[in-house]
């Protein structure tokens, strides 16, 4: 068929290719056990397709329009050769020179799963198996140069959807066209005859409703992830969120995060199902400025995605190898930024293969969501782990780290912060003049000004006892300090100096200390006195203790005392009493931990205030 034939031969034509092309594809699906015959005779079959779409493209030359005129019998049949081809019952596009697709039929749309709107203007190359493209362009220059139909056996994939294929590549002139085109005629090797497949268009509503509800589930995961504490305590912030992305929407998902300026690798994850341990371990090892694509995020600040992948060499180079990106088979990319107040925190890269569905414009505004999301996460850990470090210092300003030894004392404490973050409790064990000097107390309130409140009133007690030998007079000029600062808090503490064996007390308003004797008996001393902060002239109360060998003087706080049960029944000193009594010939340190049982098990294991137990025994 090499002249031009009139348009009711052509269509004549047309529908009997349309009948044998139906009859083949009942007969590979009827004897699936013999398609070689079936393959030989599609092979015809496309012949012919090519010699139809030849004279329809002779038939097309006939009678142009021009501007102004009527429309005549030859624009008639311009407009019914259109429809013979986006009708042509065999894939056909059309590309230009340059491989990028100008006119595709109705039924290579079914196959890819995309409408023509949506083709038109894509790379063919990009269609065609990544091992295969190269070959693909060169036939393809070879046709337009030379004139030759060249035949060629490759898989197009698109959509998540891939097909073996007999492609016929001819050259043509298109009417209208200042250049030659070239006609791709595809003949499926292992067709996929049902009904079309969702696409990014021609979606039912209800396809698209679940789409949106699947970006939306994935959004609420991962805030729900980020927010857990966890990520904010730990620094696994990022690669809990590739591992997310990772087993939801990508195979392939690559962090990088800005560290001192510069940027570094955090996190590789590859396909699970695959041996690709190798791979990861050269990704890892790759700097993110040596891939074009990331750099180019990392310093503008925009997420870009490559639905269909033409530039392999987007992530660089494997060392010493091919490009990364071919390497992984991938077939769309996406990457977003880690986003920052002051600059960009990092990028997240992801990578789908040939046998999903590309990123849309749709991933990429729910990526950047997520990259924001991971921004404002990163964000909160670094000042959460800096108001920890913060509050692990005031931490340390209020409790000690050990107990020194005092000569003929042993000494044990205990301290339970319970859910405060920042402890206003103190205690503490220190040298006063000649002697041992010893004190617990703590700020009303909580938080970091009442800890701070309380770390002053503990060194003041420290530096104080180093000119004053009486614990009295140290507290009353604490208190003019305090009191001088006008911040509106004050402090309930108790401070004693040991000399010998006799214990010289001060009491500010504080419980009185519990005196346990060998033979099981429990006294408590007077305590009282005004807490530190009301009145600049208040007076403390003083007392002096002497102890004897095996005797243990125990001071606690109001969170011991004040702990209820699920009743709301308090403690209380007479339960302190009852517990101590049980105590005898037990060291400081069993006292103390004996208490804290008692107290854990009568509250059910709740904490409302801080708890601290300090015990002195005489040896």
């Amino acid at each position: 068929m090499t002249d031009a034939i009139g348009l009711p031969t052509l269509e004549q034509a047309l529908n009997a290719l349309t009948t044998r092309v139906s009859s083949l594809r009942e007969a590979k699906s009827a004897y699936p056990a013999d398609p070689r015959s079936t393959l030989d005779a599609a092979l015809a079959e496309l012949d012919t397709a090519r010699e139809l779409l030849e004279a329809s493209v002779r038939e097309l030359r006939k009678a142009p329009k021009r501007s102004g005129e009527r429309e005549s019998g030859s624009q008639r049949e311009l407009k019914l050769l259109r429809q013979v081809f986006r009708t042509f019952p065999i894939p056909v596009v059309v590309l230009d020179a340059s491989g990028v697709v100008r006119r595709i039929s109705a039924e290579t749309s079914r196959m890819l799963g995309s409408p023509a709107g949506y083709l038109i203007g894509r790379s063919f190359p990009l269609f065609v198996d990544v091992s295969r493209r190269a070959a693909f362009r060169s036939h393809l220059t070879a046709v337009q140069q030379g004139g030759q139909t060249a035949t060629f056996q490759t898989r197009l994939a698109h959509q998540g959807r891939a097909h073996t294929v007999q492609l016929a590549v001819t050259r043509l002139t298109m009417p209208g066209e200042p250049q030659e085109m070239v006609a791709v005629m595809i003949l499926p090797l292992e067709a996929q005859v049902a009904g079309p497949p969702p696409g990014p268009a021609d979606r039912s509503d209800a396809t698209l409703v679940m789409a949106a509800a699947r970006r939306q589930e994935l959004l609420s995961r991962m805030t729900r992830l980020l927010l857990d504490e966890e990520s904010l305590r730990q620094p696994v912030t990022v690669t809990r969120a590739s591992r997310l992305l990772a087993a939801e929407w990508a195979d392939w998902v690559i962090a990088d995060v800005v560290r001192d300026g510069m940027p570094r690798r955090a996190c590789v994850l590859g396909p699970s199902d695959r041996p690709v341990t190798e791979l990861v371990r050269f990704a890892e090892g790759m700097n993110p400025l040596t891939a074009p694509a990331v750099a180019h995020v990392l310093t503008g600040g925009s997420g870009v995605v490559h639905e269909m992948l033409e530039d392999d060499g987007l992530l660089g180079d494997v060392p010493g190898g091919p490009p990364l990106l071919r390497v992984m088979g991938a077939a769309s990319v996406l990457i977003v930024p880690i986003g920052g107040e002051n600059g960009v925190l990092g990028s997240l890269t992801l990578v789908r293969l040939r046998d999903r569905e590309p990123f849309s414009l749709a991933d990429l505004g729910l990526m950047e969501e997520i990259g924001a999301h991971l921004g404002l996460a990163l964000r909160a850990r670094r000042s959460f782990q800096t108001r920890s470090r913060a509050a692990d210092a005031l931490r340390t300003s209020v409790v000690p780290r050990s107990l020194p030894d005092i000569p003929g004392f042993e000494a044990a404490a205990i301290y339970n912060a319970g859910s405060s973050p920042v402890g206003a409790e103190f205690y503490d064990v220190f040298r006063a003049g000649e002697g041992w000097g010893f004190a617990l107390g703590g700020a009303a309130g909580k938080g970091e000004e009442a800890a701070s409140v309380s770390a002053m009133v503990r060194n003041g007690l420290r530096v104080l006892s180093v000119w004053e030998t009486d614990p009295g007079e140290v507290m009353r000029k604490l208190n003019q300090a305090l009191n001088a600062q006008h911040n509106g808090m004050f402090v309930m503490a108790v401070t004693g100096f040991v000399r010998a064996r006799r214990i010289r007390l001060a009491s500010a308003g504080h419980h009185p200390a519990a005196l346990l004797s060998p033979d099981g008996g429990v006294r408590f001393t007077a305590g009282g006195g005004v807490p530190l902060g009301i009145a600049p002239e208040a007076e403390m109360f003083t007392e002096e203790v002497a102890l004897t060998a095996g005797q243990t003087l125990v001071f606690y706080s109001d969170g011991l005392v004040a702990s209820r049960n699920e009743l709301g029944e308090s403690y209380g000193e007479t339960r302190l009493a009852d517990v101590l009594a049980r105590c005898v010939a037990q060291s400081p340190a069993e006292v103390v931990k004996t208490v804290e049982e008692d107290r854990h098990a009568f509250s059910g294991g709740r904490v409302w205030d801080e708890i601290v137990i300090l015990a002195l025994r005489v040896v």
